[in-house]
């Protein structure tokens, strides 16, 4: 299709077509930001790019999403407010140039079937997709997590969105069949299969996280506030990454209440995320489910992140049968719950989901259903 999209715009076949993929964590909540870990999954939804070279240094891009085109120089390459989606290309390419990667103009089209606004990281698949894109066109030789750093950069410092590197992360390494356990400090990871014929089901609650930024950056604020008042303690950490429970609870015990709560959702979510490795290695998806279940608990009591309309969801879902485990994903507050599903259970479970939150607070839910795929730096790219 999306060659058949370029064709259509530029009048012949691209030379180049890449895909990056979505993703949806399906453990390890507000740990990135705090040096810990987390246990992604990359989605069977993809942003898909198709281009060729130009002669010049022109970059003329097609952004079948909205319908819309902008050209710029690579020479002068400069944010764009009338255009704000094609900043996520030009910061790629700004940073590809700075670290010595000399680009040529290129046509390119791209857009693809990620759902935006799902907490799905459409835009790190668009940012991972670019690199990709690139690296083919122009047979860059690119390390993957340095490749990875650089979309990174492009959302944080181009774009100025401030994200963990978890989004890219996936979007670039993820496998078929598999997540990814992440070390967010040294950025060491393994990939872990997802044994079982299961589904991974998102659904979305159609409730915009209108807190989420504010609270977000709350959330960090009161994470590094904790991290200071434990050294003054006597506790040699670096990040609420190095608490354990056991020292939490001898050594803390001064610590105020509300940052206790905080900091007790960090320590066990790593300590799940590091089980739910151990017992998907071991196709024990009953405790995994378990474990994610618990991480929602703590979400809603400790890091108090949820909201009436996530936690209905994953009330609903872990009634459900053939339901393993459900947990809100994403920074909270509204958005999405994630849910892993056994696969002849998932017509049922959408059922479930539409017929009891519309009951229970008269919503509509939207219900995605994907396998674990694999990543634009994983799986090639194809020359048209």
């Amino acid at each position: 299709m999306i060659a058949e999209a370029f064709q259509k715009v530029f009048g012949s076949r691209p030379e180049v077509v890449v895909r990056a993929p979505g993703r949806v964590n399906l453990i390890g909540e507000h740990t990135d930001y705090n040096n810990g870990f987390v246990l992604p999954a990359a989605i069977d939804r993809y942003i898909w790019f198709a281009g060729r070279k130009r002669a010049d240094r022109r970059v003329r891009a097609h952004a079948l999403d909205f319908a819309d085109v902008v050209e710029f120089s690579l020479d002068t390459v400069e944010r764009d407010s009338q255009h704000p989606w094609s900043n996520f290309l030009r910061g790629v390419s700004k940073y590809l140039e700075e670290a010595g990667h000399r680009l040529q103009g290129a046509d390119l089209v791209f857009g693809g079937d990620v759902p935006r606004e799902a907490v799905l990281s459409s835009s790190a698949a668009v940012e991972v997709g670019a690199v990709a894109f690139w690296g083919k066109l122009l047979d860059l030789r690119l390390d993957p997590v340095v490749a990875i750093k650089l979309a990174r950069r492009a959302e944080n410092e181009f774009v100025g969105v401030p994200s963990g590197i978890m989004d890219q992360f996936i979007s670039a390494l993820g496998r078929e069949h598999r997540a990814l356990f992440l070390d967010c400090r040294d950025l060491k990871y393994r990939h872990v299969p997802l044994k079982g014929d299961v589904k991974i089901v998102v659904c979305n609650s159609g409730v915009k996280r209108a807190l989420a930024h504010s609270e977000y950056k709350v959330r960090v604020a009161q994470c590094r506030e904790a991290v200071e008042q434990l050294r003054k303690m006597g506790m040699e950490i670096d990040s609420l990454r190095d608490v354990r429970m056991g020292d939490l609870i001898m050594r803390g015990k001064n610590l105020d209440k509300l940052l206790f709560k905080r900091v007790s959702h960090v320590v066990t979510e790593n300590d799940r995320v590091r089980e739910a490795v151990k017992v998907l290695e071991q196709g024990d998806l009953k405790y995994f489910g378990k474990l994610m279940n618990d991480s929602h608990k703590s979400l809603r009591d400790d890091y108090e992140v949820s909201s009436r309309e996530l936690d209905v969801l994953v009330e609903i879902a872990q009634r459900q049968p053939g339901v393993f485990g459900a947990r809100m994903t994403g920074a909270g507050f509204g958005g999405c719950t994630v849910n892993l599903v056994q696969r002849d259970s998932t017509e049922t479970f959408n059922k479930a989901i539409q017929e009891g939150f519309q009951k229970t607070l008269g919503l509509h839910a939207e219900v995605y259903v994907f396998e674990a795929s694999g990543g634009a730096l994983t799986t090639g790219a194809t020359k048209a």
